[in-house]
């Protein structure tokens, strides 16, 4: 008999392995066609995964420098938060309280609130500052269970203040284990200096801003927040003609508040998301459909803004589409760092299923961000990021609310997180 392979890391004990399979989104039947392994373990080594199987086997072919002792517990994909809005300076519970007491996020942001709030904070804060918030808010994030997120920009609204909320999302890149994929969100709202010259807004992030970008490298994806009362249809033309002439790929707040056609529009134009979609029409339903676009739904944001229309889910998954799960975290309209609280509400509002929110939290949001050959998934060849779940199984995850069920994260192949006492969460043997 062969002598067993050294390898860096082995994950045992656990009752239950569950993930998504593939490098492609999963949409329709397929959403909640998991892969289940009773008693899985994994075998990791550079970073990387290099085997998933039945504990026994995995025993028996690796010797591991390190073996994680998952304690009953399941094993999941790390989460891919494919929607989130991390650098600002300053909350927003005061507007919270407002719409406890009736007024609507139009009326808010119509008096110089919403978002333009946000931009003042920004504005006023220093790079340094912006970086130690951004790395705090990783850390939680990390914490629970997210691994890789997608991090906008869109609270600086100059060019100098839009480069600098990038720069820190690189920066936070460099120096900690939680992926940012950067999103330029020039296109957010138009700032208070500019009312009533929307179009010379257009112009100067098509002209300053977006060159800029792209010349340093500092996005993947150029988004818009398309809504009648910040940037309509002709806006977020031009503005994603321009991304797409510099390189960047496209994503899109669309229909969130108003049944405008941003889902056509994204359809259309080949974006890779079209997010939040709570008033999408059943046309364009079928033509995200047609072009293949992740739908990135945020089912705690409605909640949040005391709205009552949902995202139709359901019917998105009937017509084909694989939709991603977000928290949308922003100091806004969703305050919420934590993707199970996410993938609950999905069940909850959404009626999916947990297997199908397991698959929207992990490969179909990894999809969405260009790196479903590279995250979202426990198979071998992709980087090692799993979460140890306190759960006796993946429905667990949808099914108890109220608590951070996350007792490990592995990221890129290292144990970074082990949370709750250490006699009840993961242990070396």
């Amino acid at each position: 008999m062969a002598a067993p392979e050294t390898i860096d890391l082995l994950v045992v004990g656990a009752a239950e392995l569950a993930t998504p399979t593939g490098v492609r989104p999963r949409g329709g039947a397929e959403l909640g066609a998991i892969q289940v392994v009773a008693r899985g373990a994994l075998a990791i080594h550079a970073g990387r995964i290099l085997a998933v199987g039945a504990e026994p086997e995995l025993v028996q072919r690796f010797k591991a420098l390190r073996v994680l002792d998952a304690r009953g517990g399941t094993l999941v994909p790390g989460f891919v938060d494919a929607h989130t809005h991390p650098v600002f300076a300053g909350t927003r519970e005061e507007e919270f309280e407002l719409r406890t007491r009736g007024q609507t996020y139009l009326e808010i942001a119509q008096a110089g609130g919403g978002i333009l709030s946000s931009v003042r904070g920004v504005r006023a804060a220093t790079r340094e500052q912006l970086l130690e918030l951004l790395l705090l808010r990783l850390e939680r994030f990390l914490a629970l269970g997210t691994t890789t997120i997608e991090a906008k920009s869109g609270y600086g609204l100059t060019l100098e203040d839009e480069l600098k909320c990038l720069e820190v999302i690189a920066e936070a890149n460099r120096r900690q284990v939680v992926e940012c994929v950067p999103t330029f969100l020039g296109a957010h709202d138009v700032p208070a200096e500019y009312k009533g010259q929307r179009a010379a807004y257009v112009e100067l992030v098509c002209e300053e801003m977006l060159p800029r970008v792209a010349e340093r490298g500092l996005a993947r994806y150029c988004d818009a927040f398309t809504e009648a009362h910040t940037f309509d249809l002709a806006d977020t033309r031009r503005l994603f003609a321009r991304a797409r002439e510099l390189g960047l790929g496209l994503r899109m707040h669309a229909d969130q508040l108003t049944d405008l056609g941003g889902a056509e529009l994204a359809a259309e134009l080949g974006a890779a998301s079209a997010d939040h979609l709570e008033h999408v029409s059943p046309r364009g339903i079928q033509a995200l459909a047609r072009a293949g676009v992740v739908p990135v739904l945020c089912p705690v944001v409605p909640l949040f803004l005391r709205q009552e229309r949902e995202a139709p889910a359901r019917r998105m998954i009937e017509a084909g589409l694989a939709p991603a799960l977000s928290t949308d975290f922003n100091p806004g309209s969703c305050y919420l760092q934590s993707m199970p609280e996410a993938l609950a509400w999905g069940a909850l509002r959404y009626r999916l299923s947990a297997a199908e929110c397991l698959t929207a939290g992990t490969l179909n949001a990894a999809c969405s961000l260009g790196r479903g050959h590279e995250l979202g998934t426990l198979e071998s060849g992709k980087r090692a990021d799993v979460i140890v779940l306190d759960h006796p199984n993946h429905k667990h995850l949808v099914y108890e609310l109220g608590r951070n069920a996350v007792r490990a994260v592995i990221a890129r192949g290292r144990v970074v997180v082990v949370n709750g006492p250490s006699e009840r969460g993961p242990r070396d043997a």
